[in-house]
């Protein structure tokens, strides 16, 4: 196709005047802002799944956009090959197939790699693998689009002015990309419709340059196509990626929701049902409640006072029902980021029906925030503060277990009152819960460790604060529990032999020591 159009074009073609109309101009600009915000949108769709899938967020980030900026850069470098030798409008023209050419081959691997590395995770392929040969495909072919627009553009403009048309477009992209994605296209359409969205933008961007340039129109109509059949295609990527979804986990996946900050995933089997954020299991209905009498009961009797409570975390309600047996509490304050696990625990008959409709309850206030920043903002303070945190193992996370945000924490608490984190396993991660006793001792509080058996997580640490010194032995359970009694009670601080206190640093918030301990885990061993 190619070879007939430059056939019909004689030597005299390159000193024929052919300058861009205003309308080709723009068009042009748009381009570069509709690529970059591409571009970024995919870098950040490529970590989010990466780090659903291996857990590892950092990393998974730090591969995705750093080997997308890398195979830009070399994107980049080899577009000065493209027509090297042509001059005039002939390069321009060339230069403008070339363009249309990367945006051709972008659009479908944009929508379909996506969905091909979730089949290779599925598969128990080489994920790592995947996502990088994936992200430098298409960082380079990212990478052509600026190079070649604006080599486009500095034939009529020249450097200066065409470099500054592109850059100001591509940055205001990256803008729209880096907002729209986490905003609006990720929990509206979900991770792979969203991949097929963003395909379908660069053939639609073909099919407005065709119309606007003679020479392109034939290609106008493919972009037109293809940009129309990925959004066609874009709703049936969720049963496929629902099927493949399922063979993840052991038991039928009863419900799933992808928010802007995680995936919820609600399975049943038989009586279990079991809840799982971003492939991390939260609880398993058949012994949750071993964990969250752990949690709250031991906080709850260790002090006089329990009027007001305050929940951070713990948007699945478990734990706001045993708060709510304390016949003195008067009001009690959820912060929970997710509004999404918040709306599914009262609203899906499943868990409601395991937390006892608890977050309904009229004492029951909650906030949808991150409780680092809205702690400071509570008018109230509190006899009890209970913390139901995901392990740190981001940095992300690893804040809420800091010295700085438990310090927070302390200006919230009364005198008398009590703080309690859950620690991690205290077996798999020991250092993860000596981190939490050192940094809260740091702060000035007194505090006592202790570990429960869970048998969907194994033993479980926790680690309860307070100002005043703890006498375990005249802790009191006058509240009904399926597990906890008060002599179990009594019991719960004496830490076995193999579980005891190591040697650790602070966890800060300029320092995160808590991710490596949390990393470093023995269960990485198992």
């Amino acid at each position: 196709m190619e070879a007939n159009y430059f056939s019909d074009i004689g030597e005299s073609t390159v000193k024929d005047s052919y300058s861009l109309s205003g309308t080709q101009r723009k068009l042009l600009l748009a381009a570069a802002a509709v690529s970059s915000g591409c571009g970024l949108a995919v870098e950040l769709l490529l970590g989010t799944l990466a780090s659903y899938l291996v857990g590892n967020q950092a990393l998974a980030y730090g591969i995705a956009v750093g080997g997308f900026l890398a195979a830009m850069g070399a994107g980049s470098y080899l577009s000065q090959f493209i027509a090297p030798k042509m001059e005039g409008r002939l390069l321009q023209r060339k230069l403008l197939l070339a363009f249309v050419g990367v945006e051709l081959a972008i659009a479908p691997l944009t929508a379909l790699l996506p969905l091909g590395l979730f089949a290779l995770f599925v598969m128990n392929g080489e994920i790592w693998l995947g996502l990088f040969l994936v992200t430098i495909l298409l960082g380079i072919l990212a990478g052509l689009e600026v190079p070649i627009l604006t080599r486009v553009l500095e034939l009529e403009e020249g450097v200066r002015e065409a470099l500054a048309g592109v850059l100001a477009l591509d940055y205001m992209g990256a803008l729209f990309g880096s907002l729209g994605f986490p905003v609006l296209l990720l929990p509206m359409f979900g991770m792979f419709p969203t991949a097929f969205i963003l395909g379908s933008l660069p053939a639609l961007m073909v099919f407005f340059i065709g119309r606007n340039f003679p020479h392109l129109k034939r290609w106008s109509y493919i972009g037109l196509a293809l940009g129309v059949l990925l959004l066609v295609l874009a709703p049936a990527t969720i049963p496929i990626s629902n099927k493949l979804e399922n063979n993840l986990y052991s038991a039928p996946i009863v419900k799933r929701v992808q928010s802007p900050y995680q995936r919820i995933v609600l399975t049943r089997k038989g009586k279990d049902s079991r809840l799982f954020l971003n492939g991390d299991l939260q609880l398993s209905t058949i012994d949750e409640y071993r964990y969250h009498e752990g949690l709250v009961h031991p906080a709850m009797s260790a002090t006089p006072d329990r009027k007001r409570v305050l929940v951070l975390g713990a948007g699945d309600g478990m734990a706001i029902r045993e708060v709510l047996k304390w016949k003195e509490v008067e009001k009690v304050v959820l912060i929970e980021l997710d509004p999404e696990v918040v709306k599914i625990a009262k609203g899906h008959p499943q868990l409601k029906q395991v937390n006892g409709s608890s977050l309904e309850d009229s004492r029951v206030e909650i906030i949808n925030a991150d409780a680092f920043l809205s702690v400071p903002k509570l008018k109230d303070n509190f006899d009890v503060i209970i913390a139901d945190f995901p392990d740190p193992d981001q940095k992300v996370i690893a804040k809420l277990y800091s010295e700085g945000f438990y310090r927070r924490l302390l200006a919230k608490l009364t005198d008398k009152g009590v703080f309690v984190t859950q620690a991690s396993s205290s077996f798999f991660a020991p250092k993860v819960i000596s981190c939490v006793a050192a940094t809260l001792k740091e702060v000035g509080l007194k505090v006592n460790p202790y570990t429960v058996s869970v048998p969907s997580f194994g033993p479980w640490g926790f680690v309860l604060a307070s100002r005043q010194e703890l006498n375990s032995e005249k802790l009191q359970l006058p509240v009904e529990t399926r597990f906890l009694t008060e002599n179990l009670l009594h019991n719960l601080f004496e830490l076995p032999k193999d579980m005891q206190l190591e040697n650790v640093e602070i966890n800060r918030l300029s320092h995160p020591v808590i991710v490596s301990y949390q990393m470093q885990a023995r269960w990485l061993n198992y």
